[in-house]
């Protein structure tokens, strides 16, 4: 397909293909009937990013990693005390570390999805379509793998407790919390790279992995949005309870594990005063909040925002 492809009126016709499918959610649809229409998406609007992605083209000088407004310390005193390379350097950082989360993210859900089949029927649609999906997510994974290598910083990891808690909530998550914690991260991501991807201010090779990526995940959002409205319907009470508990915890660490402090001080930042003032931006938290609207809102909808959880998703910026 190559970069001028993904530039084309096809490639825009299968963004917006990919939204319709996201969002066409409102009664629950038979298991098999949906599984059968995300695999035709899959079959119509999937990629190889490894041919599709033009690898070689040089980085363009002058051009951000991320939309400015979405780069961390925007808007604070830090910020106008930057000149503009050291900004846009802040941006290269960021885009990595967020793909670093991505592919951090990306490991854990495909051992949730792996789990969720584990006693289902493997000849269902359903079951062949969280098949598609993971090797979806493994194509993403060493796509953005391959996006750090290119832009050329360190490997961004989460902190060592949240790296740890993953390991935890990937082993003991019950199914409905498992699909919750699968859309925290993939609506949030997706809501910030469908700003990126038609910014020209952006670089193309961003831009091209950020279109795969929405593309490709809106039918995954579709499918974990399905599947937990279905499971918050028919699972017990003490289920529901816990889901809505560790919902807040998981929002808590994903919040945070985004952009890794350490990117600060790549780019001669002191990272403890950067910190403090991204915490106390109203810009940064207006962000994160517009990111998570769509996500909050149907978690609401579907009566995962409730109870003691909802204190911890303030606490973590997402929910005002």
């Amino acid at each position: 397909m190559g970069m001028r492809a993904l530039e084309s009126p096809d490639a825009d016709r299968a963004v917006e293909a990919a939204t319709a499918m996201r969002d066409a959610l409102g009664t629950l649809t038979d298991r098999e009937q949906v599984a059968e229409r995300l695999l035709a998406a899959s079959g119509r609007h999937s990629f190889d990013p490894d041919s599709d992605l033009d690898w070689d083209a040089p980085l363009e000088e002058g051009k951000w990693f991320l939309p400015q407004h979405l780069v961390s310390l925007h808007g604070t005193p830090l910020w106008e005390r930057m000149d503009e390379r050291q900004r846009i350097d802040l941006s290269r950082h960021e885009a990595a570390s967020m793909a670093g989360a991505g592919i951090w993210f990306e490991v854990i859900l495909m051992q949730l999805l792996t789990r969720h089949i584990y006693d289902l029927d493997p000849t269902s649609r359903h079951v062949r379509y969280a098949l598609t999906e993971m090797a979806d997510e493994c194509r993403h994974s060493m796509m953005f793998a391959r996006m750090i290598r290119k832009l050329g910083t360190p490997v961004y990891r989460p902190s060592g407790l949240a790296h740890f808690l993953g390991r935890v909530m990937k082993t003991v998550s019950t199914t409905p919390g498992a699909f919750t914690a699968t859309l925290l991260v993939e609506e949030i991501l997706d809501q910030m790279q469908r700003v990126t991807f038609p910014d020209e201010s952006v670089q193309p090779l961003v831009r091209g992995v950020t279109r795969i990526h929405v593309v490709e995940e809106a039918r995954h959002v579709r499918y974990a949005r399905e599947e937990l409205r279905r499971q918050m319907a028919d699972c017990p009470a003490w289920e529901r309870h816990w889901t809505r508990l560790a919902s807040g915890e998981a929002a808590v660490v994903v919040a945070r594990s985004l952009i890794s402090p350490r990117v600060y001080a790549e780019v001669g930042l002191d990272p403890k005063e950067a910190l403090r003032q991204v915490r106390e931006s109203a810009h940064r938290r207006a962000t994160m909040q517009w990111a998570a609207q769509r996500l909050t809102s149907f978690l609401d909808e579907i009566g995962v925002l409730a109870g003691p959880g909802v204190r911890a998703w303030r606490r973590s910026g997402l929910l005002a």
